[in-house]
């Protein structure tokens, strides 16, 4: 039996002294997934709609698919393990020869880094989801400390 998934957000991005914690979810539960500050620096900006003078690594990627034609589907976050997540990125291209799509192992922040960028959506894996504790209250206290 095929596992569920289940879309996800990026509820909003906290910087702290190792880089960020991203908390991400849906309406039934948050979770976090820290990332690197270049990273989070990179979410930040594209959740900010902030303009960049030089193209970063994300933005290159999206430059090297688009010439290619290749189309990012969505991201999976597909597993996690003693606190790391696992992500996958699905990529599609169409030629003359037809189309195929591709799933890229990833780390689930460039994986939701992209995926914001183009804007396209970001999934879960239910066991996964299910199987990691609820931040939703955190979240919600440090929203109000930073208001």
């Amino acid at each position: 039996m095929e596992d569920e998934v289940v879309e996800v957000f990026v509820k909003v991005p906290v910087q702290h002294t190792n880089g960020y914690a991203l908390f991400i979810g849906n309406e039934e539960k948050t979770i976090i997934i820290y990332v690197d500050s270049m990273t989070g620096d990179a979410i930040r900006m594209i959740r900010e709609g902030v303009k960049k003078e030089r193209p970063l690594t994300h933005d290159l990627i999206g430059y090297i698919f688009k010439g290619f034609d290749i189309e990012i589907k969505n991201v999976v976050i597909n597993d996690v393990t003693d606190s790391t997540f696992y992500a996958r990125i699905v990529l599609s291209m169409e030629n003359e020869l037809g189309q195929k799509i591709v799933e890229i192992d990833a780390r689930p922040s460039d994986s939701i880094t992209l995926a914001l960028q183009h804007d396209k959506p970001i999934y879960m894996l239910r066991s996964v989801l299910d199987n990691v504790e609820d931040m939703t209250e955190i979240m919600e206290k440090i929203i109000k400390q930073q208001n």
